[in-house]
């Protein structure tokens, strides 16, 4: 087991990694949870019908019980959002309880608003279950969905501890492990240029990892999440930089209705226009051919996709929560692992958006 620590300036929390450690979470919580009352676990219904029994074996000092919310993005709406809060109120939940958010990104971030929100604010643990979530159960950020832009509604809120069983990422397809080794790319390109030749070297297939390398992505994701949380826990600063390639990405995902391509996919793409836009704006030297045969390698899509209106991906982009004024600001690199914040007009934003 391998032990990060994420220090912020609200909250300072382990990360734990590995095999099997989601069979420490029973102990955890009785060592850190002296006047604990109830347990409430949110969670999915792939993730349910897989390992929630599985997770309510570990925790067999305590009486749980559990919210299964959609799948996916279907699961960070107002709806659910109300529905689960209606739940808790139900059930009696006080600020001596505890919430559990088992599963992957969407759940993580509606569990972690609720978490945030109800009674202003009781504590919750992360209990990932996917790739993607190494990079959203990590630093704070909680959410849900409104139809006019991806996590527009949410709250900087830490968790008490973070609990990343690798045995969970067994049963993924094919489709969420590209998903979420996604961001484990757009760490490398944002901050450890030798992290992403060694990406490009060993990472050849994403269908059968060795234990050893998805371990090893994963906790150099998560150490690299954490140098710029610790040091911009709300993102007035250098922390937009982890949102590389999700201006564009984020367009995608809402243009084409949330679900119909996964997270890591929309932020791929957006990811090669940020290179775009930074090989003709910075100046920044990086071999596309190699990395774009790499990613083609890979199983990822790399265009656009053609059915949606480009107007209509800036008119998204202009909501993004880095724009200002209605003006876009795109992070882009100088070079791998040096990202810089530059305002783009529309004009050159369409322009590039034709010919990408």
């Amino acid at each position: 087991m391998e032990t990060i620590t994420i220090g912020t300036d609200s909250k300072t929390y382990p990360v734990y990694v590995g095999s099997g450690v989601v069979k420490q979470l029973n102990s955890y919580i009785y060592k850190n949870f002296h006047l604990l009352t109830d347990i409430m676990i949110i969670t999915d219904e792939t993730v349910a019908s897989l390992y929630l029994t599985k997770l309510q074996d570990n925790l067999s000092d305590f009486e749980t019980f559990s919210y299964v919310a959609p799948i996916g993005e279907r699961a960070k709406t107002f709806d659910v959002y109300y529905q689960v809060l209606s739940f808790a109120l139900e059930r009696k939940l006080d600020r001596k309880s505890l919430i559990l958010a088992f599963g992957g990104g969407a759940v993580g971030d509606l569990g972690g608003f609720i978490a945030a929100t109800y009674m202003r604010g009781i504590p919750f643990i992360q209990v990932p279950t996917t790739i993607l979530a190494h990079d959203s159960a990590v630093g704070g950020k909680t959410a849900i969905n409104h139809p006019l832009g991806k996590n527009m509604i949410g709250s900087f809120y830490q968790p008490e501890a973070v609990f990343y069983d690798l045995n969970f990422l067994g049963s993924l397809p094919l489709n969420q492990r590209r998903s979420g080794f996604a961001e484990v790319i757009k760490h490398g390109l944002i901050h450890d240029p030798f992290f992403l030749t060694w990406l490009m070297g060993k990472i050849t297939t994403l269908g059968d990892f060795s234990d050893s390398d998805l371990a090893y992505s994963l906790i150099k994701g998560i150490e690299i999440k954490n140098y710029f949380v610790s040091k911009d826990e709300k993102e007035s600063g250098i922390r937009a930089y982890l949102n590389f390639g999700h201006t564009l990405g984020h367009a995608i995902e809402a243009e084409l209705g949330y679900g119909k391509w996964t997270h890591g996919e929309a932020v791929l793409v957006g990811m090669l226009f940020a290179l775009k836009l930074s090989k003709k704006i910075t100046g920044l030297d990086f071999n596309t051919d190699n990395f774009n045969a790499w990613l083609d390698h890979l199983g990822y899509k790399t265009e656009i996709p053609k059915e949606l209106s480009r107007e209509k991906l800036l008119e998204r982009m202009k909501q993004d929560k880095k724009s200002v004024g209605q003006k876009v600001n795109f992070v882009l690199l100088k070079e791998v692992g040096s990202p810089v914040l530059y305002e783009i007009s529309d004009e050159e934003l369409l322009m590039q958006l034709e010919i990408f």
